[in-house]
C-alpha cells in the first residue's frame, strides 16, 4: 500500500473526527472531500469506500467512550458519580431514543448506500438541516425546562429519537438533528448535546458493525492498513473536538453552524455549476 493512500485515510479520519459531533454532518463532509478530491473509490471500490466512511466512525465512538466513560457506566449501573444522589437517566432512555433511527436505518440501509452517498444529496441535507437548526434556535424555549440528563423523560427521549431519523439522509447531521430536536422539546443546548453523544455510541456502533458484516466479503485484507489509519485518525481528532464542541455549543448555539452549512452548500452548488 502506497503512502499516498494512507495519507487519504488519515485525511478522512481527520474530517470524521473533527466533524462527527459538530452539527455539520461528518458523513456529508467525508463524501465531499472524497468525491471532489481523494477518490478512494478508485482504490477501494465504490461499495467498500462507503463502508469505510461508516466504519471509521467507530474511532469517534471510542473517543466518546473515553471521554464519557463515567456517565456511560453510570447509565448501566456499574459506576456511581461522586456527589450524585440518584440518577433518573438510565439505559431505558437510551434504548427508547435509538429505536426509531435503528428501525429506519435497517429498513432503508440499502437504499441509502446505493442512492444517497452523493454530493447533490449532501447539499440538500446541508440546506434543509441548516433551516431546521435555525428554527430550533428561534422557536425553542427561551428558558429551557430541561437542563440535565436526569430531567429527560422517556417520552422526550422517544420524540428526540424520532427527529434523529432525519440524520439518515447524508448531510443532515445526526448531532444537528438530535440537538435541534432536543432544543425544540425543551432541553438546553448543552444537555441536548450530552444526550446526542450518549445515543451516538449504540447507534454508530450498530450501524458500523452492520455495514462491516454486510460488506465483509468486499473488503480486501490488503486494505486493513487503510482502515486502521482512518480509525486511529478519527479517534484522535474526535478526542480533540468533543470537549471543545461541548463548551462551544453552550455559548454559540446552533445558528452559526447553520450559516456555515448554508455557505458550504452555496460553494458546492457553484462548483458543480461551473
Amino acid at each position: 500500500m502506497e503512502w499516498i493512500e494512507l495519507l487519504k485515510a488519515l485525511i478522512l479520519g481527520f474530517v470524521e473526527g473533527m466533524t462527527e459531533f459538530a452539527p455539520v454532518s461528518s458523513t456529508g463532509h467525508m463524501i465531499i472531500v472524497d468525491d471532489m478530491w481523494l477518490q478512494t473509490k478508485d482504490f477501494l471500490g465504490s461499495s467498500s469506500a462507503n463502508t469505510f466512511k461508516i466504519v471509521i466512525q467507530l474511532g469517534s465512538i471510542l473517543a466518546v467512550v473515553v471521554v464519557m466513560w463515567k456517565r456511560l457506566l453510570n447509565i448501566i449501573g456499574l459506576y456511581k458519580i461522586e456527589g450524585q444522589k440518584s440518577s433518573h437517566f438510565n439505559l431505558a432512555h437510551v434504548i427508547i431514543g435509538i429505536i426509531p433511527a435503528g428501525v429506519f436505518g435497517v429498513l432503508f440501509e440499502d437504499y441509502i448506500d446505493e442512492n444517497l452517498f452523493t454530493i447533490k444529496t449532501v447539499i440538500v441535507g446541508l440546506i434543509i438541516g441548516a433551516i431546521f437548526m435555525i428554527i430550533a434556535d428561534k422557536f425553542g424555549p427561551k428558558r429551557p425546562s430541561i437542563t440535565s440528563l436526569d430531567q429527560i423523560s422517556y417520552a422526550k427521549a422517544f420524540k428526540i429519537g424520532l427527529v434523529q431519523c432525519l440524520s439518515l439522509w447524508p448531510g443532515f447531521s445526526r448531532s444537528g438533528s438530535t440537538i435541534s430536536g432536543g432544543v425544540l422539546f425543551g432541553l438546553d443546548h448543552k444537555t441536548a448535546a450530552d444526550f446526542t453523544f450518549i445515543m451516538a455510541v449504540p447507534i454508530m456502533a450498530g450501524a458500523s458493525g452492520l455495514s462491516l458484516l454486510k460488506h465483509w466479503d468486499e473488503i480486501n485484507l490488503d486494505h486493513l492498513g487503510f482502515y486502521a489509519v482512518g480509525f486511529i485518525s478519527a479517534f484522535v481528532f474526535a478526542l480533540i473536538s468533543i470537549k471543545f464542541f461541548l463548551k462551544l455549543i453552550a455559548k454559540v448555539k446552533l445558528t452559526p453552524f447553520a450559516i456555515y452549512r448554508l455557505v458550504l452548500a452555496a460553494v458546492l452548488i457553484f462548483i458543480l455549476a461551473v
